[in-house]
């Protein structure tokens, strides 16, 4: 007799609890509300800082992943497009329990309270926090099952229940079984002779339980879906070949897991199936190592890797038919609470669409995009270096080829026998990456060649710590930053001989370097030879590579040395001339906003008349609209076809043309950890051309009604609509990235036709 039960986790069995938290705080019927609920404020919180001023973090964070799940629900994007929205959705939760919901569970564990920027405490954060997840899995469900799967079908892709095979048909698929997936499979025992198995990762597996025939007593097992097969195996309605999809028009799927489960028999056999339940567990990334000073940072971080493939579990994520029995023994092996078990619909692993997405079906897809060769790099017979003497090159990603562009600068170095000196920072690229490659000729030909490779960067430390040891048998010096900062700079740096006498070329972007999300990031970057900015990379790299205790630089900002103050100075600039009754605002475009000390000075801005725009992707700390404090800011969020990953920055010093204003491209966010644990960089941008080109970036979000979201004063975000009068070419209508991929297409001015940013 099967031990299915209702487990109290189910969500359809919370409907009357509103999904709320702990405690009157959270006994609204809507749990975002708390993002704006104002709590008395704690002992360490800056008593000059009101916390009813500030939305928490992490749930604006699970904000921000609704927005990519609407990408996933709204019906103008590409079936297929869809489908990875969904696969996006879900891989982002992964990172915010690995990361986030790991720390908040250290925190509280130990014991070490720190409330968050809204006043909340770890446990109100965590309530919070699981009440949004099963809310957000609730609706991915609800759009894979009732939006998304019937599209397909339409569309000829069927994903099929094996139960609903014809009988030859499910003949022939467990023939395919027992030949190309039964030998791999290892089932595992947990009884007094076998210890609970180790579960990796983001592991997809089957709990069972099996017992003797004629005995009551039930025994556990655990099977892991191999990771070497495909997750959805092609059952070919006309009687193809089993497994590999041929035929992208007319497609029947049904999932590995599910042909395992109707295949028990032959991996048990002579035992009762008594219940099967998938299971899959996230664990914690382990420690941050920002801010950490360790004696040998190689090292440390090959042990970290090795550690945390064991670290804690933090959520159990079980398929919406639960078994009371199996997951009360998996939270005992886990050391799981209640709270850390969730129980969905849907897919278990939504990854395995990855096979959907990559169909060879273009009518489901957004048109493919090939960056143009900026204008200026067009001429293949003029060498990049003259172009950059000539006048300073803004590039922007993926609008504008990255291989053409910067891969093409490094590339040109490493062969110029001019070049004595080539110095870069890698934070994240490519196992192929030409990079790389370009670093190693450019050593083996004798060239001085320096390379910061950031160990710690999130996700990647295994990559590069075998890049920094490949980068090093070929002769290349690679330095691993400053103790206690991570390195997230993006600058390269070219010493060249021309006649008499050196000079030097540098690059500062806003995103890594990294050829595959060069496709898919937007990012800036500038290319020059301004002899102030060069100086200033040269000490970056002594900073980074040596021992450096410079803190003046000519016209970067440099984090953590000038760049806090210096933004804090352009803010407060824009308050003077606001007062004077001058021309006075911000536009800003990022990743994040979530410092206190940046949003303070914003607010400020705000009561003292300074038109405030920002573009934030991702969570945003900053609460919009409120009278008397901010009404005169509005934050933005462009989700869409492209990551939105630039940092730029316009401050207008009392101009009204944008033009003539401030602007500044960089790597970092105005977050804490940018301004105070990491080593970044912003350039400013002073070259008219380029200007002109930001602008028309940032004017592209300003207006867009197509892919932008609008923050409201109490944490909710709308989707814009264009209005009656909004033409369809215009920006309004065609979003951010029609506009951008049609300007770099025209390699024109044409957005300028909106008007001013203000």
């Amino acid at each position: 007799m099967s031990s299915k039960k209702k487990h109290k986790n189910n969500p359809s069995s919370d409907a009357g609890s509103n999904g709320s938290g702990t405690g009157d705080v959270f006994s609204t019927k809507d749990p975002l509300a708390v993002l704006a609920t104002r709590v008395s404020v704690p002992a360490d919180i800056d008593p000059d800082s009101d916390p009813s001023q500030f939305f928490n973090r992490d749930l604006s964070w699970l904000e921000f992943n609704r927005r990519v799940l609407g990408q996933a629900t709204d019906e103008r994007t590409p079936l297929l497009e869809r489908v990875k929205f969904l696969t996006i959705c879900a891989s982002n939760l992964d990172e915010f329990f690995m990361k986030r919901v790991a720390l908040l569970k250290r925190r509280l564990r130990s014991g070490y309270e720190i409330h968050a920027h809204n006043g909340m405490t770890v446990r109100q954060q965590l309530d919070a926090a699981r009440a949004m997840v099963k809310e957000l899995q609730e609706m991915q469900a609800r759009c894979f099952e009732d939006l998304v799967l019937p599209a397909l079908r339409e569309n000829g892709i069927d994903i099929a229940k094996y139960a609903d095979l014809e009988p030859s048909d499910r003949e022939r698929v467990d023939e395919w079984f027992h030949t190309n997936v039964f030998p791999i499979l290892t089932p595992l025992a947990v009884d007094q002779g076998h210890r609970f198995p180790f579960i990796s990762n983001l592991s997809e597996s089957l709990g069972i339980l099996v017992s003797q025939p004629g005995s009551s007593d039930k025994l556990f097992a655990r099977i892991k879906v191999p990771d070497a097969l495909p997750r959805i195996v092609s059952v070919p309605p006309d009687g193809g070949e089993i497994g590999p999809l041929r035929d992208a028009d007319q497609i029947r799927l049904v999932s590995l897991e599910q042909i395992i489960q109707h295949n028990l028999d032959a991996v048990f056999p002579g035992m009762q199936i008594v219940d099967i339940m998938p299971f899959r567990v996230t664990r914690s990334t382990g420690v941050d190592l920002e801010g950490e000073e360790v004696e040998d940072l190689l090292e440390h971080v090959e042990a970290e890797l090795q550690m945390r493939r064991f670290a804690s579990v933090v959520r159990l994520e079980v398929a919406s038919t639960p078994s009371d029995p199996i997951i009360s023994l998996l939270k005992e092996e886990l050391e799981l609470d209640d709270e850390d078990v969730y129980v969905r619909g849907g897919l278990l692993e939504y990854q395995d669409l990855t096979d959907i997405i990559a169909l060879d079906r273009p009518a489901l897809k957004q048109r493919p995009w090939t960056g143009v060769v900026p204008p200026r790099l067009r001429d293949e017979d003029t060498d990049i270096f003259s172009a950059i003497r000539e006048q300073d090159v803004l590039v922007h990603h993926p609008y504008e080829s990255f291989a053409a562009s910067v891969e093409r600068f490094i590339a040109a170095a490493a062969k110029d026998p001019n070049v004595l000196a080539i110095k870069q920072t890698l934070y994240r690229t490519s196992r192929d990456s030409p990079f790389i490659d370009s670093l190693i000729r450019a050593a083996e030909e004798g060239k001085q060649v320096a390379c910061l490779v950031e160990l710690r960067a999130r996700f990647d430390e295994d990559k590069n710590v075998r890049f920094a040891r490949h980068l090093e048998k070929h002769g290349v010096h690679v330095a691993y930053g400053v103790i206690g900062l991570k390195t997230h700079c993006k600058c390269s740096l070219v010493v060249r001989r021309e006649g008499d006498r050196l000079r030097s070329y540098a690059h500062v972007g806003t995103g890594n370097y990294h050829p595959g999300t060069a496709q898919l990031y937007t990012d800036c970057g500038l290319l020059t030879c301004d002899p102030a900015i060069c100086e200033d990379v040269i000490n970056i790299f002594n900073y980074l590579t040596g021992r450096s205790l410079n803190r003046h630089y000519n016209k970067l900002l440099i984090a953590p040395v000038t760049m806090r103050e210096r933004f804090y100075e352009l803010i407060d600039r824009e308050v003077q001339n606001a007062r004077a009754g001058k021309p006075a605002r911000v536009v800003a475009k990022m990743n994040q906003l979530e410092d206190v000390g940046i949003i303070k000075r914003l607010y400020e801005a705000s009561q003292a008349g300074v038109k405030i725009t920002c573009i934030v992707r991702g969570f945003c700390c900053l609460r919009p609209g409120v009278p008397g404090l901010s009404e005169n800011i509005r934050i933005v969020s462009v989700v869409g076809r492209f990551l939105e990953h630039a940092r730029i920055f316009h401050f207008a010093c009392g101009r009204e043309d944008p033009v003539d204003g401030e602007w500044y491209i960089g790597s970092g966010d105005w977050m804490s950890r940018n301004l105070n644990n990491r080593v970044e960089a912003v350039t400013p941008v002073e070259d008219r051309d380029a200007r002109r080109k930001l602008s028309d970036i940032l004017l592209a979000g300003v207006h867009d009604r197509r892919h932008a979201w609008e923050l409201d004063s109490n944490g909710k975000y709308a989707l814009l609509k264009p209005g009656p009068d909004d033409p369809e070419d215009s920006m309004a209508r065609l979003g951010t990235f029609e506009t951008l991929c049609r300007a770099a297409l025209e390699s024109s001015r044409a957005v300028r036709s909106a008007g001013y940013l203000f």
